[in-house]
């Protein structure tokens, strides 16, 4: 088991009303899955992935990340394991604008402490693995908007993460380019990579090889 999320809650407090944006949520991905989180806005789905990804802590409940207890870690513990264990991918690509694509992909290895030679031959490695080997010293503004989500792919693939979590991957993107980078994602997941997908389109989270629903915070199905 790779991540356990065990009866986890998470309540906000807004003046004396209490939202419960995620309630007694429990579910298990193992190493190696393609799992899509899928639900509609508001569902608690965006709540979840912050707290998978390591970004926000639960108000109650668990979450355990290969056999270790994640949630009353410092926030500076956190920022290494996400750093260590967690690529990545949002709808809105969080590219640099003023930074070449491979200076893009260096950035979480700048924040590993890489070495800059190792740094350069990781990231070039990457880059050539989604098909963007000869646009290394292209800045986003030179790049489409499937080049720039394959940029994010590999910045999140660096550092050889245990989790590539992506958010609306392909939101931003028509569909043609669309189905290219989910099949980039198959193709990582045949290598041994596990993806977690949240997405609230039904045909993009149905390509995953399970789907987990989420409405009202809870899972659903």
């Amino acid at each position: 088991m790779i991540l356990s999320v065990q009866h986890v809650s998470k309540v906000y407090s807004l003046g004396e009303e209490e939202v419960r944006a995620l309630d007694d949520v429990s579910l298990e991905i193992k190493k190696s899955e393609f799992v899509s989180i899928v639900g509609p806005s508001g569902s608690g789905k965006s709540t979840l992935m912050h707290i998978i990804g390591l970004l926000d802590s639960p108000t109650s409940g668990r979450v355990v990340l290969e056999d270790r207890d994640v949630t009353t870690l410092s926030e500076q513990k956190l920022a290494r394991l996400r750093n260590e264990y967690i690529g990545f991918v949002f709808q809105q690509f969080n590219l640099l604008s003023k930074t070449s694509a491979i200076e893009n992909v260096e950035l979480p290895m700048i924040y590993g402490g890489v070495s800059t030679n190792e740094r350069e031959k990781r990231a070039v490695e990457m880059l050539e693995l989604v098909g963007l080997g000869e646009r290394l010293q292209s800045h986003p503004n030179q790049l489409s908007g499937g080049q720039q989500q394959r940029v994010a792919i590999a910045r999140a693939l660096v550092m050889n993460p245990a989790i590539v979590l992506a958010d609306e991957p392909t939101g931003n993107l028509d569909s043609k380019t669309g189905e290219d980078i989910m099949a980039l994602f198959h193709k990582l997941n045949d290598s041994g990579h596990t993806i977690i997908l949240v997405t609230h389109n039904h045909a993009v989270a149905a390509q995953a090889h399970r789907q987990i629903h989420i409405q009202d915070g809870k899972v659903v199905h």
